[in-house]
């Protein structure tokens, strides 16, 4: 069966309908339905959610047990290799030969997508350029740190130039300023260049600075597809910290009519502001909430450490609400 190449720009980047992938007793994808416009998209869930799975099944290296998928208008099960010239794909897990340089080793894949060779020398020095290995190209890769190895599998995942990249937790084992380094360039890929990126990671706080639309599964299944900034507008949060007894004034200000939930530690509450509608009233209602919080320490004689507003966090969002007295620190990826 011949395969054309051109890219099918008409409706959505990728589509899945009732998509399932079983291995014996183990479901890794159920049910699973999308609909995922060109952007930034981040796709979020624990380790063995059924990120990986859905990656490999949207490339045609996976079959699905049963339902379709689609990316860029390809049938992912016939049309994969349509599918993988058009995609750059940087997986979680992938080796790279330690005695080469980053530009023998970007160029041989430019080369391997199909790109001619002035063509490919080129796009391997832009891209390593972009990535920030333009002045150690030439160094074998063994003596790289793990933030210039993930440099390189980004460099090769964007050298042939492609419509969709797939970055499979490319913050995995980076340090505190490689994440923030790493996060950078996938931006600045759906900015600055127009590619359109799917990303997976398991940490929500990462994905929320970058994505234009949040995928969220759990065991396989969709929990949550929403756009980054309909998330983010549904409210704000007071944040309070006291010194003992948090419990009572989360019962407290649960009885006045006020959303509580534990902070991300012992003794802090965050609690929800009213929507009001302007942003007037968004005022007036942070300041019912904080007299209230005023009032209820003070009826209760605890001491009131800390008082700050913010916007919610998506892991709030997306998590089930807690019950409202109860003030067990949980840690929530940020």
């Amino acid at each position: 069966m011949s395969v054309t190449t051109s890219l099918r720009p008409d409706g959505p980047l990728i589509t899945t309908r009732g998509l399932n992938k079983t291995y014996g007793a183990v479901t890794a994808l159920a049910d699973l339905d999308l609909d995922l416009a060109p952007g930034v998209i981040g796709l979020v869930g624990a380790n063995g959610a059924g990120k990986t799975t859905l990656l490999k099944i949207l490339l045609g290296l996976l079959e699905p047990t049963s339902g379709n998928a689609t990316m860029l208008g390809f049938d992912a099960v016939g049309e994969g290799p349509a599918i993988r010239r058009l995609v750059g794909y940087m997986p979680e897990h992938d080796p790279l030969p330690p005695d080469v340089s980053a530009t023998v080793f970007v160029l041989h894949m430019a080369r391997m997508s199909g790109l001619p060779a002035a063509a490919a020398r080129e796009r391997t020095a832009d891209t390593l350029r972009h990535v920030g290995l333009y002045e150690e190209r030439y160094r074998s890769i063994g003596g790289y740190s793990t933030g210039m190895r993930q440099r390189v599998r980004l460099a090769q995942a964007l050298v042939h130039d492609p419509s969709l990249v797939l970055l499979d937790e490319p913050t995995n084992g980076l340090d505190p300023a490689g994440r923030e380094e790493m996060l950078e360039l996938i931006r600045r890929i759906g900015t600055d260049f127009g590619i359109s990126v799917l990303v997976t990671s398991h940490l929500l706080g990462e994905l929320e600075r970058i994505s234009d639309h949040l995928v969220v599964i759990e065991g396989g299944r969709l929990l949550r597809s929403t756009s980054t900034a309909s998330a983010t507008t549904l409210g704000e949060v007071v944040g309070v910290e006291v010194g003992e007894d948090a419990a009572a004034l989360a019962a407290v200000l649960s009885q006045a009519g006020l959303v509580v939930r534990p902070g991300g530690r012992l003794g802090t509450l965050d609690i929800d502001v009213p929507s009001l509608g302007s942003d007037s009233d968004s005022d007036s209602g942070i300041d019912s909430v904080c007299d209230a919080v005023r009032d209820a320490t003070a009826d209760l004689g605890i001491g009131l450490i800390r008082l700050e507003r913010r916007r919610h966090r998506l892991a709030e969002i997306f998590a089930d609400p807690a019950p409202a007295a109860n003030t067990t620190a949980t840690e929530v990826p940020a």
